[in-house]
């Protein structure tokens, strides 16, 4: 759980989001952010999963204990989007 506060600014980051603002999403003071994100405190598993629900990942890969990998999908249809899904799902199985 070392990485947890780096993982924690990394997605508020990516997100354009401020300290005070995830602060207010959670109902907590920018004050605990800071500590989450350098490591001075841990969130309760109530506020570990609201993080996760927030920016759309596991509660795992909050933890580090699964690696995330993004794509870029923008621009793409629905159907090109399906299609590097089953391309994944089949190089993923074929192994």
């Amino acid at each position: 759980m070392i990485n947890f506060g780096n993982t924690l600014k990394t997605l508020r980051l990516n997100e354009n989001m401020t300290q005070a603002q995830l602060a207010q999403k959670l109902d907590l003071t920018k004050s605990v952010i800071s500590a989450y994100e350098t490591g001075l405190r841990l969130p309760s598993y109530d506020v570990l999963i609201h993080i996760a629900k927030i920016f759309n990942v596991s509660t795992d890969y909050l933890l580090g204990i699964e690696r995330k990998q993004d794509i870029d999908l923008s621009g793409l249809s629905q159907a090109e989007i399906d299609a590097l899904i089953n391309l994944i799902k089949a190089m993923k199985y074929s192994r």
